[in-house]
């Protein structure tokens, strides 16, 4: 016999769907979450265009006019500081509408140590003002240079990187790397990781 835990979640999640239909495509655009396991999959060939859906799912080996970097890589260019490296994992905001009182917890991320947390831009389609955001922060970080080494990252098998780095390459910027196993192949060679906090 079902518990009523189960039974109530199989209530929500008929629910969920039913708003879905009812309100339309409208409804299915949010923040989707990324974190998890690292999918398992071959990788797939490179796509043209920005990737719009499941965003962790298993990534291409490239990235036309980027530069792929491995985690020995990534770990040698950071030990240098010979980049800037911008972590673009997603960070949901904070729910509309909650009652008075409520109290809000930030959800927690760690990066890279000195990494910039640029979250959502790494989406395949962004708002005219998560676009002014990400071009506003790079021409910061960069100083206006497009020449200036910068590798973006997320987690393994998540395409916001692919997307930002790609986006970033539209942008103008000629050295653009890709961390492709971001945090997860980081600390699988003994990287150390900060608790990140959002650029504004």
């Amino acid at each position: 016999m079902a518990s009523p835990y189960r039974k109530l979640r199989d209530v929500l999640a008929l629910l969920a769907v039913g708003l879905a239909l009812v309100a339309g495509p409208a409804f299915l655009v949010r923040a989707e979450d990324v974190s998890g396991p690292s999918p398992a999959g071959p990788p797939p060939p490179e796509p043209d265009t920005y990737r719009t859906d499941m965003y962790r799912s298993p990534v291409p080996l490239t990235l036309k006019g980027a530069k792929v970097l491995s985690s020995a890589d990534a770990m040698q260019a950071w030990s240098e500081h010979r980049a800037i490296f911008i972590d673009v994992y997603p960070h949901p905001p904070k729910p509309a509408g909650l009652p008075a009182g409520t109290i809000w917890r930030e959800p927690s991320h760690m990066t890279l140590e000195d990494a910039v947390w640029l979250p959502n831009v790494g989406y395949g389609g962004l708002s005219p003002e998560y676009d002014a955001y990400f071009r506003r922060n790079l021409a910061m970080l960069t100083k206006g240079d497009t020449s200036k080494p910068i590798v973006f990252f997320c987690l393994r098998n998540c395409w916001m990187s692919w997307n930002a780095a790609k986006r970033a390459l539209g942008y103008g910027y000629s050295n653009v790397g890709w961390f492709r196993d971001g945090t997860d192949g980081w600390q699988e060679i003994g990287g150390l990781t900060v608790d990140a906090h959002p650029l504004p």
